[in-house]
């Protein structure tokens, strides 16, 4: 949030807002501090999804979750089904992303027609600047993992080099999930704690895609010129925290998030349309943070534990 209000990527864009919006302000926006802890909890799970509530979705999930898990054996019919429904909706949005690079093209195309060639240098300030933020955010994580394990910081990055190039080039963090949990096991942390910990992360931790979908947000709300105060820029950041836990590990998954935190703060929603020609060249980072946080935190944890052991030798 810092990076990019200094860096301002979106303000050069200068779009107008569209009609449906033209009278609308920030000022006048439902979320901010005051109300947020009343919003977050739905009259209705209908009326939710029917105004793509988010954030009353996920906090219904999390009751409903908690209750069926609470009445043991009588809910695991509901998990079943849940599960295949959640399998069928990924396989849909597979179908979905499959055409993705005709849209992309599309968008590219006619954002570059309308606003002309500059647009494309917008974008290169864009990508330059979310992965400067990237980079600041590893050596973060990794001064972090130094002041818990040492100087193995250093050798547990250089195991973790195929996993993150694996995220980098699939723009899935998901897909490296197999190879990080064996590296991190040779490394020396406890089975148990990387069963537990890792796929825990995946869904709660990922700050890569945390990282990316502030930096959209308020791109987009420059891109407009839309002034967000100190306020509705944590109110944002809240929702945003909230929102993204759990999302799919897969490619595009952090647009419907954006999309969803857009309208909650009345900023317009064909903004979402300057983002997929520069999405996945961001995804490729953010899949790759995602990986490197992730096996960072196993680490810790295992080291806390007192369950980090000696790397396994090779045979």
């Amino acid at each position: 949030m810092i990076l990019v209000n200094v860096m301002q990527p979106g303000v050069a864009l200068e779009l107008p807002l569209p009609d449906t919006h033209a009278t609308l302000g920030l000022e006048k926006s439902k979320m901010t501090l005051q109300n947020f802890m009343v919003h977050v909890f739905p009259d209705s799970l209908i009326r939710a999804m029917a105004e793509n509530e988010i954030l009353q979705i996920v906090v219904f999930s999390l009751f409903f979750g908690v209750a069926t898990a609470a009445i043991g054996e009588k809910g695991e019919p509901v998990v079943k089904l849940m599960d295949s429904v959640a399998h069928i909706m990924l396989k849909l949005t597979g179908y979905v992303m499959n055409f993705a690079p005709f849209a992309v093209f599309a968008a590219v195309a006619a954002i570059t027609a309308k606003l002309g060639a500059d647009i494309l240098f917008t974008y290169a300030k864009f990508i330059a600047q979310f992965y400067t933020g990237l980079i600041i955010l590893w050596l973060i994580l990794c001064f972090a993992g130094f002041l818990v394990i040492g100087k193995r910081v250093f050798p547990l990055i250089k195991s973790l080099v195929e996993p993150i190039l694996m995220a980098f080039s699939t723009a899935s963090s998901e897909a490296a999930y197999p190879r990080t949990m064996e590296q991190l096991e040779k490394f020396g942390c406890d089975n148990r704690i990387v069963s537990f910990v890792l796929p825990l992360g995946y869904s709660f931790n990922l700050d890569g895609s945390m990282m990316y979908m502030t930096f959209a947000s308020l791109f987009i709300a420059q891109a407009y010129g839309i002034h967000l105060d100190f306020g509705q820029q944590m109110s944002m950041l809240l929702v945003l925290m909230v929102t993204s836990k759990g999302v799919a590990g897969v490619p595009r998954a952090s647009l419907v998030v954006i999309a969803g935190t857009l309208a909650m703060f009345d900023i317009p929603e064909a903004g979402l349309f300057l983002l997929p020609g520069i999405d996945h060249f961001t995804d490729m980072g953010r899949s790759a943070t995602n990986v490197i946080g992730n096996a960072m935190a196993t680490t810790v944890v295992s080291k806390w534990e007192g369950k980090l052991a000696a790397p396994a030798t090779e045979k």
